[in-house]
């Protein structure tokens, strides 16, 4: 799954010496230029992944209520480690993220999915609840990401 560039004027990613500095990344589908709204929404392996976490139960009264911000939360952990790859890094090498939530309770889902890109040690972690500063109401989470990754000498 290509989640494309920004549909802004801003850099996705920058390098800076061994840092990459990850811009905030919110939950829109650039080729359907819309916010993941449930399940449907992200690919079928990433569902299936979900449901090792006990989501996408394929029960409507169930899902309607956890899809949003569990499907929002993995695509935007997907994309950074998409970002990361394309200079070369894994997950491992992210180690500081700061979670912007429109509210504080997506915390919980939210973390659960992260343990799926971090398996072992989480990263370094801050935690902001905003209520305006996103870009849509639908838009649930936005998450900005540092990772390092030491240039290699020749």
């Amino acid at each position: 799954m290509s989640m494309g560039k920004p549909m802004a004027n801003y850099a996705a990613a920058k390098r800076v010496g061994d840092f990459v500095f990850m811009s905030g990344v919110v939950a829109v589908d650039p080729a359907r230029r819309q916010v993941v709204r449930s399940f449907e929404d992200i690919p079928t392996e990433a569902r299936a992944q979900l449901q090792t976490l006990g989501y996408c139960t394929g029960q409507m009264t169930v899902d309607i209520f956890e899809s949003p911000i569990v499907a929002q939360s993995w695509f935007v952990l997907e994309r950074i480690r998409q970002l990361v790859g394309e200079y070369g890094g894994t997950m491992q090498d992210v180690f500081k993220l700061v979670q912007y939530f429109r509210e504080l309770p997506h915390y919980a889902p939210y973390n659960r999915v992260r343990g799926l890109f971090y398996p072992g040690e989480p990263p370094v972690s801050t935690v902001v609840e905003v209520s305006r500063f996103m870009p849509g109401d639908e838009v649930l989470i936005e998450i900005e990401a540092t990772a390092y990754l030491p240039l290699r000498q020749a």
